[in-house]
């Protein structure tokens, strides 16, 4: 946001910030908190509660920023929240692939050829897990999206609140990198979760809670819609035919019929050994 919205001696934060490198938004989060605490102690600045925010994409976040947000991550001592903003590319430098960028996808990295239409063959990293069962002090993790606002907005009021260092991933449909008319970004990010591919939830306090429509699917008030009603508006999924989109969908099913937790942990139940004999 930065790098798209400000120029020299001009901003559009309302608010005390820094822009840093790329993939230091964990170490530049953790370093704020620590000299504002020292700040305090000294009596240079008022003792009180300051929000420390730490924004990050994908590529900056998921991949190169990782290692610094998992050490951020283990210091329970500092208030901060990382906030990652997730359009599943690198989006900066003319969309490149990311760790995050869904399975098939077309980028500037893996675009579809005649050969192999298939160039991405990775499944996208689940970062908010991630951070939780590898950090287990942490006290809120936590994934939103910005089609569900009021829903966010509570999700960032407690990681802010609820003391330590604490994350956020928010997928954020992008026009540019997703190929799509911008008058569907809304709809978009309401299809990714209704469609179960990103489900929307929070751990707090090492209890896990559901909620929107991901809640309503997990208690069958909701059936997911066929996550062909989410790739084929977007041109960066033209090339799927429907082995492709089959396929998409066989791992979203796999997903939520036979993880433990689903878009969670992904140890899968055995469905078989469970069921009772005949």
């Amino acid at each position: 946001m930065y790098v798209a919205n400000t120029s020299y001696y001009s901003t559009p934060w309302g608010v005390p910030w820094m822009h840093t490198q790329l993939g230091s938004s964990g170490s530049s989060a953790l370093g704020a908190a620590a000299a504002f605490r020292v700040q305090m102690r000294k009596g240079v600045m008022k003792d009180e509660p300051i929000n420390v925010i730490a924004f990050c994409g994908d590529g900056g976040g998921a991949d190169m920023g990782l290692g610094a947000i998992s050490a951020t991550m283990c210091h329970p001592d500092y208030n901060l929240l990382i906030l990652m903003y997730d359009n599943e590319s690198y989006a900066n430098t003319d969309v490149q692939i990311s760790g995050t960028s869904p399975y098939g996808v077309n980028t500037s990295f893996s675009t579809p050829g005649k050969v192999k239409r298939i160039m991405n063959h990775r499944w996208k990293k689940n970062m908010a897990p991630l951070m939780m069962v590898g950090h287990p002090t942490v006290k809120y993790v936590g994934t939103i999206s910005t089609s569900y606002p009021l829903q966010a907005m509570n999700s960032v009021r407690k990681a802010l609140s609820v003391g330590g260092p604490t994350f956020i991933h928010c997928l954020n449909p992008c026009p540019k990198g997703w190929d799509f008319d911008p008058v569907l970004s809304f709809e978009l990010g309401e299809l990714a979760v209704n469609t179960g591919i990103f489900p929307l939830y929070e751990i707090e306090n090492g209890k896990l809670k559901f909620y929107g429509k991901t809640k309503d699917i997990v208690n069958g008030r909701f059936k997911r819609l066929p996550v062909r009603d989410y790739l084929l508006k977007q041109g960066r999924f033209a090339h799927f035919i429907e082995e492709d989109i089959d396929y998409f969908q066989s791992k979203i099913d796999e997903m939520w019929n036979r993880w433990l937790v689903p878009g969670i942990i992904p140890l899968q139940k055995d469905i078989d050994a469970d069921a009772p004999s005949v």
